[in-house]
């Protein structure tokens, strides 16, 4: 039998980051825990940062994770929510990196195409079928589903990343 793995998914944003922890025994994955760092708007875009680093920082402590996934930046229109995403995407990638733990990134179509079955899927359908995946799970926001749902992804694509990295040089 495989050893069991704890794999944290974070769902980045400024206001809200998910995360979401489960494990991976083989092919079964059960859910252990999920939630929401949140970031007062009140602060300064650093303040909030430190609030996101602090609050991912207390989720590493109390879950210790043996391998964390993040969703990549999905570029919109509005090139300062794009750039605000992207500062709190850097502090969800350094957080784990400064605790040892390597990082596995993901883009938001192949997440839902992993969870649903499709690229295109809203966040209702990804809430669902996290639901189906892990009936003991219990998100309160989209952001905790969505962190479920990118551990759920690592879960499913981390042998091909293992073997992708054994055979470079």
């Amino acid at each position: 039998m495989a050893k069991p793995i704890r794999i944290l998914g974070i769902d980045p944003g400024l206001r809200k980051t998910g995360w979401g922890l489960i494990v991976q025994e083989g092919t079964r994955l059960s859910f252990v825990a999920c939630g929401t760092v949140l970031s007062s708007d009140k602060l300064s875009t650093a303040e909030r940062l430190r609030q996101l680093h602090d609050g991912l920082s207390q989720v590493l402590t109390e879950h210790e994770p043996d391998e964390v996934a993040v969703e990549e930046t999905f570029v919109n229109k509005d090139a300062q929510a794009t750039l605000k995403l992207g500062h709190a995407r850097g502090v969800a990638l350094l957080v784990p990196a400064l605790a040892g733990l390597e990082v596995a990134e993901y883009a938001a179509n192949l997440v839902k195409k992993t969870v649903v079955g499709t690229g295109h899927a809203d966040k209702r359908q990804v809430s669902a079928m996290v639901k189906i995946l892990l009936p003991k799970s219990d998100a309160k926001t989209e952001d905790a589903a969505d962190a479920l749902a990118i551990a759920i992804t690592h879960a499913q694509h981390r042998g091909h990343l293992a073997r992708l990295q054994r055979s470079l040089p």
